[in-house]
């Protein structure tokens, strides 16, 4: 939750909890029972806060597990039913637009292109950005790969620690549907004359971030912008792939729940590595949320006031759904 501040926001209030709504999805084709009990925990949270705060401009979004899920409206209609939050099911083109914009204050205005990737719980999104002048990101492409930390952890059984072989195996399954992506726009060449930026958002590089600066416990602070050696990043992956759970697990700033997913999110990150080999990366802890944010706040969004509980039926399957209400309430 934020207010506008400038050209940006003052963010005054936030939460967040991992609750894995993808688990088991891949072989079942539905979102658990236990799964969607853990999400409607933590939106009740959300809704909370919210109403406490007083917000009237929201925007409610899932993702992947809910694109794929054969039970996405049941799960959203007692999303609506117990939280008052309308789910908006965007597909991966506004997932896309709305990482870019979150990380917008993150490019270097040195860069003219730039490769931004989301590794998400069901799949990584990757966008070919144009840099402007004026540091406004311009979507080139994008595509979206249906592997994420979540997934790929269960195909694999990467809670354990993993033979070099199979490792390597998980990599070349998501660099293969990496290439057609790399052909299409002609990525490589740019990549190997320095020309492109790559910025990096998600739980797997600002906690191997984390592990490389030997941080206690996670710091915001400290890990987003930070600016990493591929190759720093690439030699973690590796010592991470062959620990156990209980190995992981000990690190402080990685904590339980990353510990069991870190594996699979460091196999496709070293996909992205292989494939387009730049020797730094900048790290961003931000994307959709502070993209909703500043497309809620930007003078030209639409408006709708919000309101509890959950406003109207059915789920949407959209690119655009927005309630919003007055200028510089908390959005």
């Amino acid at each position: 939750m934020a207010k506008p501040e400038g050209r940006s926001f003052r963010v005054v209030d936030a939460f967040s909890r991992i609750v894995r709504l993808g688990e088991g999805l891949t072989a079942s084709g539905r979102l658990s029972d236990a799964a969607v009990e853990r999400t409607i925990a933590a939106l009740k949270v959300c809704a909370r806060k919210m109403q406490d705060r007083g917000v009237t401009r929201m925007r409610n979004v899932a993702t992947e597990a809910c694109r794929q899920a054969d039970n996405c409206e049941e799960f959203v209609s007692r999303v609506r039913a117990e939280t008052g939050l309308d789910l908006d099911i965007i597909p991966p083109a506004e997932e896309a637009r709305l990482a870019v914009m979150g990380c917008q204050a993150l490019f270097d205005p040195r860069y003219r292109r730039a490769i931004v990737f989301d590794i998400g719980g069901g799949s990584t999104e990757l966008i070919w950005t144009a840099i402007e002048r004026d540091r406004r990101p311009r979507i080139l492409g994008w595509t979206s790969v249906p592997y994420g930390v979540v997934n790929l952890s269960e195909i694999y059984s990467a809670r354990d620690a993993l033979s070099p072989e199979v490792y390597c195996e998980m990599v070349a399954i998501v660099r293969a549907r990496l290439e057609a992506f790399d052909k299409r726009f002609n990525l490589a060449p740019a990549v190997r004359k320095g020309r492109v930026q790559m910025l990096g958002t998600s739980g797997t590089v600002t906690t191997l971030t984390s592990l490389h600066l030997k941080l206690p416990r996670y710091d915001r602070s400290r890990v987003d912008g930070a600016w990493m050696r591929t190759s720093d990043l690439r030699d973690l992956s590796a010592r991470l792939s062959a620990m156990n759970y209980d190995e992981r697990a000990n690190f402080g700033c990685m904590g339980a729940d990353r510990a069991e997913l870190v594996v699979a999110g460091c196999a496709i990150l070293d996909a992205i590595f292989d494939l387009w080999p730049v020797e730094r990366i900048r790290v961003a802890d931000r994307g959709i949320r502070e993209g909703m944010l500043l497309d809620l706040m930007g003078a030209q969004a639409p408006r709708r006031r919000s309101g509890f509980p959950g406003r109207r039926p059915g789920p949407r399957r959209s690119g655009a759904g927005r309630s919003e209400g007055g200028r510089h309430d908390p959005a």
